[in-house]
Order: C-alpha cells, then sequence, then structure tokens
C-alpha cells in the first residue's frame, strides 16, 4: 500500500471509529480508541466477532466491558495511536520535500525545516511534541504559499492533509489529558497546568489560588454499595463542579476521590467562595440508585482545602498547602472549607 493510500486509511478508519463510539457512548480514551481502530481496520477478527456479539445481544459498553475487551484483544498496544500519526507526518514530509524542487522563493529554509522536522521525528517525540512538529509544517506551508502562488493549489491541498492531521493529534491530545471515568481533565492536565501557572507568576506576578476537594466518607460508599456505585458519586461530584467551575479555571481528577481545582486570577476569598459554591452544590443533593430509585445514599459531601499563590511556591509545595487545609477541613468534622 501506498503512502498515500496509508494515510487515507487510517484517516478513514479514524472517522468510522470516533462517531461509533459517541454512538456507544465509549470515552475517547487511548485504549478504547486502540480496540475500535483494530475493530474497523478488521485486523484482529476475534475482537470484531467479540464486539459484534456485544452489540447483537444489546450488551452495554460500560468501562468494565471495555476494559475485558483492551485486556482480552488489545493489551499493551496503545502506544501504536501515537506511532501511527508520527507515520503519517513523516509521510506528509515526504510528499512536501517531493514538491520543493519547482518551487521559487523561499524553498531552501523550507527544506531545511522539513529536514530538522524529520530528524526530530526520529527521536520518537510525544504526544505533545507531534503536535508541535504538525503545527510548526503548517507555518512553513503557509509561508511558502504566500511566496510561490503559482503552487498553492498542490500546496493547499497539502496544507488540508496537515490539518487533518493536526485536528486527530489535537483529539489525542485530549484524550491524553482527560480522565475517563468522569470526563475531566486528569492528573496530568493538571499538572502541566499548573507548572504554566508558575510561570505566570514567576514572570508578571500573576495570582492564582488552588482548591483540593475530597469526598467525605469515600471509602464507605465503595464498601456498602460496591464499586459501580462508587463510581457514579466519584462522577456526579464531577458534574457538580463542571457547572460550578467557569471560564478558564481548571477542574481535574487527581487521583482515587481527591479533585483538584485551579483557579487563574483569583485571590483567597474569591477562591473561597468558589470553594463554598462546590461544597454547597454537591451536599444539595440526595442520590438514588435502582431502577426505581428507592435505595437512598444520603447527602454527599466534600471537604476543601484552599490555598493561594505565594512567593517561592512551586507546584508541589502550593499543592502540599491546599492539602494541608484540606486535612484540617476533615479534621473539623468534614463538608466545610479550609484557607490560608
Amino acid at each position: 500500500m501506498h503512502n498515500n493510500q496509508n494515510l487515507e486509511h487510517t484517516t478513514h478508519i479514524l472517522h468510522l471509529a470516533l462517531p461509533k463510539m459517541s454512538e456507544l457512548a465509549i470515552p475517547v480514551t487511548p485504549e478504547n480508541y486502540a480496540i475500535w481502530y483494530d475493530y474497523f481496520a478488521e485486523t484482529n477478527l476475534n475482537l470484531k466477532r467479540a464486539i459484534d456479539g456485544l452489540i447483537a445481544n444489546d450488551v452495554k459498553f460500560t468501562p468494565e466491558v471495555n476494559l475485558g475487551l483492551y485486556n482480552r484483544f488489545i493489551e499493551e498496544r496503545s502506544p501504536e495511536i501515537i506511532e501511527n500519526v508520527q507515520i503519517e507526518t513523516q509521510i506528509l514530509i515526504n510528499s512536501l520535500v517531493s514538491k520543493i524542487e519547482s518551487l521559487g522563493e523561499g524553498t531552501q529554509n523550507f527544506s531545511a525545516n522539513l529536514s530538522d522536522f524529520g530528524a526530530k521525528l526520529a527521536t520518537q517525540p510525544n504526544a505533545d511534541e507531534l503536535n508541535l512538529i504538525v503545527l510548526s509544517i503548517a507555518a512553513e506551508v503557509e509561508q511558502v504559499i504566500a511566496n510561490n502562488r503559482h503552487m498553492s493549489n498542490s500546496l493547499v491541498s497539502l496544507s488540508d492533509e496537515i490539518a487533518n492531521l493536526k485536528s486527530e493529534m489535537d483529539n489525542l491530545s485530549k484524550v491524553a489529558m482527560t480522565d475517563e471515568l468522569t470526563s475531566l481533565n486528569n492528573r496530568r492536565a493538571y499538572e502541566l497546568f499548573a507548572a504554566e501557572q508558575m510561570t505566570k507568576f514567576a514572570d508578571t506576578q500573576t495570582v492564582c489560588s488552588l482548591l483540593m476537594i475530597d469526598i467525605d466518607h469515600f471509602k464507605l460508599f465503595n464498601d456498602t454499595f460496591g464499586h459501580l456505585i462508587g463510581d457514579k458519586v466519584l462522577a456526579y461530584v464531577a458534574l457538580a463542579m463542571k457547572q460550578t467551575v467557569k471560564g478558564d479555571d481548571l477542574v481535574a481528577r487527581y487521583g482515587g476521590e481527591e479533585f483538584v481545582v485551579m483557579l487563574p486570577n483569583a485571590k483567597l476569598h474569591d477562591a473561597v467562595n468558589v470553594a463554598e459554591k462546590i461544597r454547597e452544590r454537591i451536599s444539595l443533593k440526595k442520590l438514588s440508585i435502582g431502577k426505581e430509585k428507592k435505595q437512598n445514599l444520603g447527602h454527599i459531601t466534600v471537604s476543601i482545602g484552599v490555598a493561594t499563590l505565594q512567593t517561592g511556591d512551586d507546584v508541589d509545595t502550593l499543592l502540599a498547602r491546599a492539602d494541608e487545609r484540606l486535612y484540617k477541613a476533615k479534621a473539623s468534622g468534614r463538608n466545610c472549607v479550609k484557607f490560608d
């Protein structure tokens, strides 16, 4: 299969897999995407038969079902997603190189930059670095189009291919930053965002505050009702936070039953106000389960610690102070907010 055919084939599968996953309410994680990529690629017939059987029997694709499919048929193949994008990027670079001999102004720099991008690809870059390479190639193409209008039709076509690839990379980057259960940002997304805020604070003293949130008595929910109910509690808390926190603020699942909310440009009293709104919103609703909602879980509550960025802070010290206030909230009877 030729390079262009490889690219078209991969793009075709992407356009089949993502809508089907959406239709079946399957979160687009690297693991789940690997399952459905193989399903539509029809390279794993046992996987295809298993999924077709599940669909025929109207089985819901719960996290447990998805994990079972991944463990049985995919195992540790999710890195292939990034590898496929890396290969597709190299194909596009090769296509561009084949055209530059007929171009005029600006092609020497263009050729040198393409060679540099190819060398970077050979170093096995991660998803973020790949995204930067794709963005850089797109910028180079735009510059050459501006300098070589007579070749614009050919280059615009390649530019469209790069734009499509960039869109795929954006989707993969979102997957890598998303918690599968709650659809919130994950810990990695928080750590990158927090590092950006540290840089802003160092440069401009821009204020920033952090909330550390823990679900009260969460272990009791798991032990009493089981992990599936515990997952429902996590999803409810996540939804309440998303509905409360707006704008440029970041909400993330830090791990287990712990969440973080980072509030750029929020002074301490503003952050405390947000924390109280989150606490109140979560505690208002009684959760019930079962088909007839007869099993009452009672009120879900959270404890929250608040810390504001100070001179000399880094990501770890800010988090440690918020965590210390969180434990004070727990020690004070839970369902409350403690701050600096």
